[in-house]
């Protein structure tokens, strides 16, 4: 049951937490319009968008950012707050178990890690896709693409190649198609150009050649244009990496299995981005023990000393994520484990400092 010790710490867990977060997204605001005022006025953004279409989808993006490290920080002032006060001291005296003091710290913990997912999985997406819009109408112009030598398999079994694409004029140079079955080629076209019909949605080739195959007979064909239907469109090559932001969890899913099948290098940042929306969420928990063992000590440095240690210990873990993305997306380290390193390693710690913790 809910007891009146339980309703009092979430309390001041839940309350603690949202008053950080609110100061810190206001801090953030006010850096970051400093930052963008020049160009809001330089491109004429309407004052209602900037308020309600950027600045109000901003929030959610940051408050899931900063969730397990301002839960982290909410615990350690608040726990230590109790601990300098003797309240710890007072609840274990009375017969409370320090097991049974950690149930309302568990129960906010998981609130907020619920909270997160949702953000991280069906809000953020939503919002994101308008804040990105406003910032590529407002402040920058969307990512040109500037590839060259442009390989990628369309469906199984079919691939394409071209030289270069223009996704200013949707044009492309030298382009290959590719049909192969059980290791052999059986369909090739060629085509000096390629151009996508935004209005009619197909494809346009010019100048091509195409090389039928059955056994040991082949069959040729050319012409100077035909239109046709293919397996892919300019966005599934000159697609940001930004836009993952703006996906859900099927999405996300939907895309790695896009990726995939393209044989794209590009798999990698979204497969670290589908694990991070779980692993990150899990962090609060493992974040919100580490606080509570850390700070539930009375000590002569108080509060000060807590933060500090808590602090450190947050951007530990801020650094670790990084770099176990970096060696994830840039090297050889599974994705599923690059997100799940930090919570491993802190949850190591958090179940040592829980077994010395004062009881």
């Amino acid at each position: 049951m809910i007891k009146k010790i339980d309703t009092y710490i979430i309390r001041k867990f839940l309350g603690t937490f949202v008053f950080a977060i609110t100061l810190i997204i206001l801090i953030v605001i006010v850096f970051d319009l400093s930052e963008k005022v020049d160009d809001f006025i330089e491109n004429k953004a309407p004052l209602d968008e900037i308020i309600f279409v950027y600045y109000l989808n901003f929030i959610p993006y940051f408050v899931n950012l900063f969730s397990p490290l301002f839960t982290f920080i909410a615990v350690i002032f608040f726990t230590s707050r109790l601990a300098t006060n003797t309240e710890i001291i007072s609840m274990l005296s009375a017969g409370i178990s320090f097991r049974r003091l950690l149930v309302p710290y568990i129960i906010s913990a998981i609130l907020l890690a619920m909270f997160s997912v949702y953000l991280s999985n069906v809000l953020i997406p939503r919002a994101n896709e308008k804040r990105l819009d406003f910032e590529h109408t407002y402040v920058s112009s969307p990512s040109r693409f500037r590839e060259r030598n442009i390989h990628m398999q369309i469906r199984p079994g079919e691939f394409i190649y071209m030289e270069s694409f223009n996704d200013r004029t949707n044009r492309g140079q030298r382009f290959t198609l590719e049909k192969i079955e059980d290791g052999e080629l059986y369909y090739k076209l060629d085509a000096g150009t390629i151009r996508w019909d935004t209005l009619d949605k197909k494809w346009t080739l010019q100048n091509y050649h195409i090389r039928e195959i059955d056994g040991l007979d082949e069959e040729l064909s050319f012409g100077r244009r035909k239109d046709t239907v293919l397996n892919f469109t300019p966005q599934n090559f000159t697609q940001s990496l930004s836009e993952m932001e703006t996906m859900n969890f099927r999405e996300l899913q939907d895309q790695i299995d896009l990726e995939r099948l393209k044989g794209s290098p590009n798999i990698r940042f979204f497969l670290v981005e589908k694990h991070r929306r779980i692993a990150v969420p899990f962090a609060t928990l493992v974040l919100t023990i580490i606080g509570v063992s850390l700070s539930c000590r009375k000590t002569k440095g108080g509060i000060g000393l807590h933060l500090g240690a808590g602090l450190t210990l947050s951007f530990a873990y801020i650094l670790f994520m990084q770099i176990s993305s970096t060696f994830a997306t840039n090297g050889n380290l599974p994705a599923v484990l690059a997100a799940w390193i930090p919570n491993i390693l802190f949850g190591i710690l958090g179940l040592y400092l829980l077994k010395t913790a004062p009881k």
